[in-house]
């Protein structure tokens, strides 16, 4: 089967569009970690990836400030198929980004992707029992259309062509550079410049170590804090798995022992929150300067994984503040000066550059506009299943992680359902697999509980999780496990049908 070569210009000919078994919508870690996926396990089946931008890579070819870094050890990061052979526990871009590739060429993906090919709508035919999906191609007017049985989007959680960044009053007079990391400039020269960074979570406290040698001064100015944990910069443990029993088994264990230990450690966090609290503050005070004042600055209001916990490898964060590198000031900003940042306690923060780390803009399945039989579909009104399917929509299932885990442990276990469902269908000849909502009743509730700004702007824009089971969102990965591996995929949960489309084009 070859998807090489389009008929046409807009991929179409008298025949109609191109069509293939499964279309997926990213080509970042969730897309082609789910193409890989299927190519091991349904070769049989054509498949195609759009992708918007210019290169594969998703998040980890679209960051490009200094340090840019998974926060999630790489043995839980990396996919459960593949193993990875870096060193460090918290891998950079990067080697993320040539893991990615690699494992696109190793299946055979690479040629199967269409760059600058934005997905715009997609519409599911009842009596075809098919989407058919339009994507803009470049930056122009011109637009193709592909059909598929099965539509998965991997296009992540967030808007990739602008960050967050609130109004600050007074911006405009700010004579120095403004950068949101999101976009940041590939000739910023901050060599020997005074530079502020408004945020407190995972990029700054990334970017601040990783700026400080070169500055003449870094700030991370918050308006409250974080919790910040240290962790070793590589997993000796894992290295000496790898080392005794070979990269395939080495990595299956170190994987699991590093699966068990985000599970345990989140588990205790909720159970005995002050205990950890304590012990982080511990951690942090043995890093810092003997008079430093981590109340003030170390010391968030809320519970530990109210919202994410911001990592940091050798605790080099509290390295550049013990070495008078970087400093953290928590106040709010009053306004922007000429020369810096005016706070509300007075003081002012002189600033050369001003980065602001303040977040991510959501963006629920890449922007796409679902219809059904024409009819835009609403997602604020549709239930998650099983945590990667939607309610009431045929044939459609997507990618979205965990918020205390590795996103890459809940890709796995839904590319592996998908397997498993498209076996399935196959088994009982079904060409349409929905996920029914008989309880319109039943009560939802936000997709996810952080309390994050970045998440609490965006509620009112995504799906709801539901209250009962099968519509239930997991936070816990070895319930996933029960509930998207082990669990038969024909318990009854799902409704099948058997419809016939027309015979479309093939791309044999």
């Amino acid at each position: 089967m070859s998807i090489d070569h389009p008929s046409g210009p807009n991929g179409i000919d008298a025949a109609g569009p191109e069509h293939v078994d499964v279309l997926i919508v990213g080509a970042g870690l969730s897309g082609i970690g789910v193409a890989a996926r299927l190519r091991r396990e349904h070769p049989e089946r054509s498949l195609l990836i759009l992708e918007a931008r210019t290169a594969s890579g998703g998040t980890w070819d679209l960051f490009r400030y200094p340090g840019t870094r998974t926060d999630s050890d790489v043995q839980t990061y990396g996919y459960d198929f593949k193993p990875w052979r870096g060193r460090k526990a918290l891998a950079p871009a990067a080697d993320i980004l040539d893991y990615i590739r690699e494992t696109a060429r190793e299946y055979d993906v690479e040629r199967r992707i269409r760059y600058n090919h934005r997905v715009i709508r997609a519409n599911w035919a009842l009596g075809e029992a098919r989407w058919t999906v339009t994507a803009r191609v470049g930056d122009g007017p011109e637009t193709v259309t592909y059909t598929a049985n099965w539509l998965f989007c991997a296009s992540g959680y967030y808007n990739y062509d602008k960050g967050h960044t609130p109004k600050f009053p007074g911006a405009e007079r700010f004579a120095g550079q403004i950068v949101h990391p999101q976009h940041w400039p590939a000739d910023l020269d901050y060599v020997g410049k005074r530079v502020v960074v408004i945020g407190s979570g995972a990029t700054a406290v990334t970017l601040i170590p990783a700026m400080a040698a070169a500055t003449a001064h870094v700030t991370m100015l918050q308006r409250s804090p974080s919790y910040v944990l240290p962790l070793p910069v590589e997993d000796t443990l894992a290295e000496t798995f790898r080392r005794v029993l070979g990269d395939e088994r080495g990595y299956r264990i170190a994987r699991k022992k590093n699966i068990a230990l985000n599970v345990w450690i989140y588990r205790l966090a909720r159970r005995f929150p002050n205990q950890f609290r304590a012990m982080i503050r511990w951690l942090n005070k043995r890093r810092l300067p003997a008079d430093f004042d981590v109340d003030t600055h170390f010391n968030p209001r809320y519970a530990p994984w109210d919202q994410r916990l911001c990592i940091v490898p050798g605790g080099d964060l509290f390295a550049v503040i013990r070495g008078g590198k970087a400093s953290v000031v928590t106040d709010t900003i009053e306004t922007f000066t000429e020369t810096g940042i005016q706070l509300a306690s007075g003081e002012h923060l002189d600033a050369d550059i001003i980065i602001t780390a303040t977040g991510l803009d959501l963006l629920a399945l890449g922007g796409i506009e679902l219809r059904l039989d024409g009819e835009p579909v609403d997602i604020t009104k549709q239930v998650m299943f099983k945590g990667t399917m939607l309610s009431d929509i045929p044939n459609f299932s997507f990618a979205i992680g965990y918020a205390n885990a590795p996103w890459t442990l809940k890709l796995d276990l839904v590319a592996g359902y998908l397997c498993r469902l498209l076996t399935t269908m196959d088994r009982h000849g079904a060409t349409v697999a929905v996920a029914e909502n008989q309880r319109p009743d039943m009560k939802t509730q936000p997709l996810f509980a952080l309390t994050s700004g970045y998440v609490q702007r965006a509620q009112e824009r995504l799906p709801r999780a539901g209250t009962e089971d099968p519509w239930t969102l997991n936070t816990d990965y070895y319930k996933d496990v029960s509930v998207l591996r082990d669990a038969p995929v024909n318990d009854g949960t799902l409704t099948f049908a058997n419809v016939q489309p027309k015979a479309p084009r093939g791309t044999d």
